[in-house]
């Protein structure tokens, strides 16, 4: 049975007193964790998170570090500025989770090169000395070359432009765990509630409840958060088998200016991600799939790129947007920008923002908060310039299960499936496959036999 670092955090949690907790385990948790424990001022952090660290929204996104081409038309220059500055920012300091991709967006309509060029002019140009490299325009017999099993009607160029991408769920356990190694402490399967009483924590795991001390709360779940009005929009992907040819992403705008990506996915590169909608979810944020309707579209776009495509979608993956209210405009239209704001209880709030710019988000935030817990202090920040000491996972399965738990807290197989690695979104999951991944996370957790067949019948019943 592994060393529980789990169990020695939950006993600092139990016993310390803290300057602040951060309440919520996905990027911007994350984020402003490893932001406090650069700034080097001293001050006692814990983050807590009610399930596994990266098991919502920040671990079932696009996959992509990008600027956001598609707020360009809503006039949300700023937004994309900071994104493209971000995009860089995350490159640099994030290797080998964050890298470049091409993308190809194949134009149809009369006006579509000169449209969709004069955006990517504009992106370009936002990008500045921070760009991956300049756009470029192809005929449609380059075009099809690049592609031929695009469809080929009406097909008159094609665009391609670069973005990144990202292991979205990894990034945010390797900013935990550099919270974690500069002294942050960390636990997940944590549950906290906060009232003029004081803060109470809850292992999900045991039971045991035991109060908290804290000067002062960050409440980062996200869709799970309260306080202001927040509109959740749902997000659904559709995982295939390779459908294109080349090792570039599709993105293609449909007929209402929504942008949908088809990008190469999958450790062995050999599947492909489809995504995303934008759907208003009405029915709470611990009951996210994919709809019918929503897969019907995103089947629609494939085969209306790709008509000679017979592939099958293996899996899905849905989780929630939590944007920031606005009244008149729709699900894609409404604002990506994000707030920070403190309530009368004296907890900070944040929600909305984008993935990418989740480390400047989290900079504001901590700003902000040492305005008030270290006055006058000079404590810059430091992520944009400190490198994360990101750790290559090993290939053979019992080496990587054994790292998801001794390392990045798996405790359950459904971290191991779905966080620490991809597999569970990469296949359609049977019992003969999932059999070995469970018996030696048994092994490393001390799972009975029962709890062990328990994991696996989640994991089976609960596939995407």
């Amino acid at each position: 049975m592994t060393t529980d670092r789990r169990k020695a955090n939950l006993e600092r949690l139990r016993q310390e007193p803290f300057d602040v907790l951060i309440v919520g385990g996905g990027i911007n948790g994350a984020g402003i964790a490893r932001d406090l424990m650069l700034r080097e001022a001293g001050l006692r952090v814990a983050l807590v998170e009610k399930h596994h660290f990266s098991s919502g929204t920040s671990g079932k996104n696009s996959q992509l570090i990008h600027g956001g081409l598609r707020y360009l038309k809503y006039f949300d220059f700023g937004l994309v500025s900071d994104a493209l500055h971000e995009r860089a920012t995350l490159l640099k300091i994030a290797p080998g989770l964050v890298e470049p991709l091409e993308f190809l967006i194949p134009c149809y309509g009369p006006y579509d090169r000169a449209f969709y060029g004069a955006g990517l002019l504009l992106y370009d140009a936002l990008a500045g000395s921070r760009n991956i490299g300049h756009h470029r325009a192809l005929s449609a017999e380059a075009t099809r070359k690049l592609e031929p099993h695009l469809a080929a009607e009406g097909l008159r160029a094609g665009l391609l432009f670069f973005d990144g991408k990202v292991h979205s769920a990894r990034l945010v356990i390797e900013n935990i765990l550099d919270a974690e190694a500069r002294g942050a402490c960390v636990t997940n399967y944590t549950a906290v509630r906060w009232d003029a009483d004081g803060i109470t924590a809850r292992d999900m795991l045991s039971g045991e409840t035991f109060p908290v001390r804290a000067r002062r709360i960050v409440n980062a779940t996200g869709a799970w958060s309260s306080g202001a009005p927040l509109r959740l929009v749902r997000g659904s992907h559709l995982i295939y088998p390779r459908i294109q040819q080349g090792s570039e992403a599709i993105a293609y705008f449909d007929e209402q200016g929504r942008i949908i990506f088809l990008i190469p996915w999958g450790e062995n590169n050999d599947l492909t991600l489809v995504g995303t909608t934008d759907i208003d979810h009405q029915t709470g944020p611990d009951a996210v799939r994919i709809s019918d309707s929503e897969r019907e579209y995103l089947q629609a776009i494939v085969r209306r790129l790709y008509p000679d495509f017979r592939g099958e979608p293996l899996t899905s993956y849905s989780s929630l947007r939590p944007l920031i209210a606005e009244s008149g405009r729709s699900a894609t239209a409404t604002s990506r920008e994000h707030r920070i704001w403190e309530t009368a209880d004296g907890v900070l709030h944040i929600s909305g923002g984008k993935y990418t710019t989740y480390r400047e988000m989290s900079e504001e935030l901590v700003d902000t908060l040492l305005r008030d817990i270290a006055p006058g202090r000079d404590l810059p920040c430091r992520t944009a310039s400190t490198v994360l000491n990101v750790l290559t996972p090993p290939k053979a399965m019992p080496a990587r299960v054994r790292m998801a738990v001794e390392r990045e807290f798996a405790r359950k197989l459904r971290d191991i499936l779905y966080v620490s690695t991809y597999w569970g979104h990469e296949r359609h999951m049977d019992r003969a496959w999932l059999e070995p991944i469970a018996r030696e996370a048994a092994g490393l957790l001390g799972w009975s036999e029962a709890e062990t067949e328990a994991e696996i019948q989640y994991c089976l019943e609960n596939q995407g």
